[in-house]
């Protein structure tokens, strides 16, 4: 399928934000796995210590999207004992707001998912299929759309400046971003909801998205960007500073350009992405799910990875513990570092042996 970025065509497109020198690309470094591992140990202590001195945003706002059905085995990896096939994830955005050096207001919404248009994800599309309609609507509880919460911030989507998803699984950003056709399923040419808004995407997934491997396509709609123009895309290569306690962090494993957000905020260093669903999939010696610490320390596993998609599993891991290391202890209980999963695992009682030791639940900055 050739896609809008097709070849060198996203080549010329800007760049966005001062990039991070101090996190390099381990795929250059010798000595083997663990040798990258040790690797980025060092670089997370070294990037920490400039982050702490951008600043902080001036606002951080949580906002609820959707809780949905998501497979055990992906969610907790190898780790969990519960007889439940399924757990319950929240999808969550986040609502960042800054000022350049200028006074330039900055919006950034990070994972701000069309909850609507993302149900048609081959895998998800295929799960509600053997569904029945009442189990489908006690399994799934829809929270707000984006629109909705911005309204209720006082926020006009004419102001959005930057859209981000840690990767674009699921993702459907035709209303968003709007199209250069009219779009048979929509029945319409839609008008970009965020006219303003560039989307900050790893250049390594959009070049993935035009020859999607067997094991990827459950996961991606790539049909959906058949139409929609690179003008509204910012390609980075890395980790990049947005602004002040902002920043854009590359962690591939999930998928090959998986990238995390890193906030600095009033109760110390956040990040978010993916990678894990649960702060104790951080930590797991200290998680009460049933096989969770068991398992980590059988295996001398010191994370438990969101492992839906396996694209390279040991680099998932090392980008794992690039989050921990960056990430503060949470004021509310130490024993769990401040990592906000992007779908973070919420107790359901239609889920025995997955309800989660310790939820964030939001973050909260102002």
């Amino acid at each position: 399928m050739r896609m809008p970025w097709h070849q060198g065509d996203v080549l010329d497109l800007a760049s966005v934000g001062v990039r991070v020198d101090s996190l390099t690309d381990l795929s250059a470094i010798s000595g083997g796995l663990g040798a990258r591992l040790t690797a980025i140990r060092a670089q997370a202590v070294a990037f920490k210590q400039e982050f702490l001195g951008t600043g902080t945003p001036d606002s951080v706002t949580t906002c609820d999207l959707v809780t949905l059905p998501y497979p055990t085995r992906f969610g907790l990896f190898r780790a969990s004992r519960a007889i439940a096939p399924f757990l319950a994830i929240t999808n969550r955005m986040l609502v960042i707001r800054w000022r350049e050096s200028d006074g330039t207001p900055r919006v950034l919404l990070f994972e701000p998912s069309d909850v609507e248009l993302g149900r048609y994800t081959p895998y998800f599309d295929k799960l509600v299929e053997r569904t029945p309609d009442m189990v489908s609507k006690r399994m799934v509880t829809e929270h707000g759309t984006v629109v909705e919460h911005l309204s209720r911030l006082g926020i006009d989507p004419a102001e959005v400046d930057y859209l981000m998803f840690d990767h674009l699984h699921t993702q459907d950003l035709r209303r968003w971003i709007g199209t250069t056709t009219h779009q048979a399923d929509l029945g319409e040419q839609p008008k970009p909801v965020f006219p303003r808004a560039k989307v900050i995407v790893q250049r390594d997934e959009l070049a993935a998205m035009a020859d999607l491997h067997p094991m990827q396509r459950p996961w991606y709609q790539p049909g959906a960007y058949r139409d929609v123009s690179p003008e509204s895309f910012l390609p980075i290569d890395g980790s990049v500073v947005l602004g002040p306690g902002v920043a854009v962090v590359k962690t591939p494993g999930h998928v090959f350009g998986n990238q995390s957000l890193v906030l600095q905020t009033s109760t110390g260093v956040w990040v978010s992405s993916e990678n894990v669903i649960a702060a104790e999939c951080l930590t797991p010696e200290f998680s009460r799910m049933p096989g969770i610490a068991r398992w980590a320390r059988e295996w001398g596993q010191e994370i438990v990875l969101n492992a839906n998609t396996i694209e390279t599993t040991v680099d998932q891991y090392n980008s794992i513990i690039l989050e921990k290391t960056l990430a503060d202890r949470s004021q509310r209980d130490s024993r769990f570092v401040q990592f906000f999963p992007s779908s973070e695992l919420t107790a359901a009682w239609t889920n025995p042996g997955t309800s989660p030791t310790f939820t964030h639940g939001a973050i909260t900055h102002r």
